[in-house]
């Protein structure tokens, strides 16, 4: 690849899962990669304990807003992360896609989100170290 890769991140509402995963690529990938997010049924708001959980991390989610599943950002993706979306999330031919099991944040409070952004972040560090070796970087 000679260009930055592409992530998105995808799952139904986009408040929690893909917005955490989106954030920590972001993060982690210092403008190395792209990364997108968008749900099938997106959220009125962010989780909040998502948002606690990443600004324990340093990382300031409290601005960021669920957004609709873009058509164009999955076909400018070279990776398309579905997290928890079943059936709801299209499937968009030709992309690498990755299916992350990770469980729900929603509802949850800060203790319990803590570990599924960690579980996040290790697997997005994974697909960073992984991207950027494909690159060559």
């Amino acid at each position: 690849m000679s260009r930055r890769p592409v992530v998105l991140f995808a799952c139904v509402h986009n408040s929690g899962r893909s917005l955490a995963a989106r954030v920590l690529l972001e993060h982690r990938g210092a403008g190395r990669v792209e990364a997108r997010s968008g749900g099938s049924d997106p959220a009125s708001q962010a989780n909040p304990a998502v948002v606690a959980a990443l600004a324990e991390r340093g990382l300031d989610a409290s601005g960021e807003r669920p957004r609709r599943l873009a058509d164009q950002d999955a076909k400018e993706a070279d990776v398309v992360v579905t997290m928890g979306c079943g059936d709801a999330c299209p499937v968009y031919p030709g992309k690498l896609r990755l299916d992350w099991e990770v469980a729900d944040p929603a509802g949850l409070g800060l203790e319990e989100v803590r570990p599924v952004v960690e579980d996040i972040d290790r697997r997005v560090q994974a697909l960073l170290a992984q991207l950027l070796a494909d690159r060559g970087d």
